[in-house]
């Protein structure tokens, strides 16, 4: 059993210089002690998924850019997550407004190479399987 992901969990990207706080919506889904839990539809930048600081990621053309003007010294630049897939894997078993559930070991995938993960779901009491 897993621990299920809620409203102002703590994420960090692979590629971020700070951790950020999930944004669940309370649209048709679960409610944990007091706040919505996440399905894997919660992957929107910006609107789920607020900026990590900076994004350290050569993948980003502003990084990419920045460095190349910098003569080759890594230069971070303001993070702009560009997430555009669900939350993987998921949790089958429980569906969570018709979606499959987050739980602390999922992760999320940004399209300039970052990976997402779960520092802390936000919530202690509510398990998934």
């Amino acid at each position: 059993m897993a621990i299920a992901v809620c409203m102002g969990a703590t994420m960090m990207c692979s590629f971020g210089v700070a951790p950020a706080s999930l944004v669940v919506l309370p649209t048709g889904s679960m409610v944990t002690p007091a706040v919505p839990s996440a399905n894997i539809s919660a992957f929107a930048p910006v609107a789920n998924v607020p900026p990590f600081g900076a994004c350290t990621s050569m993948a980003n053309p502003t990084v990419a850019a920045a460095t190349a003007a910098a003569l080759g010294v890594l230069t971070p630049m303001p993070c702009v997550p560009m997430t555009t897939s669900p939350w993987i894997p998921g949790t089958p078993t429980t569906i969570n407004g018709a979606m499959p559930a987050v739980d602390a070991s999922c992760k999320l995938m940004c399209n300039w190479g970052g990976c997402i993960s779960v520092l802390n779901p936000g919530q202690t009491t509510l398990m998934v399987q």
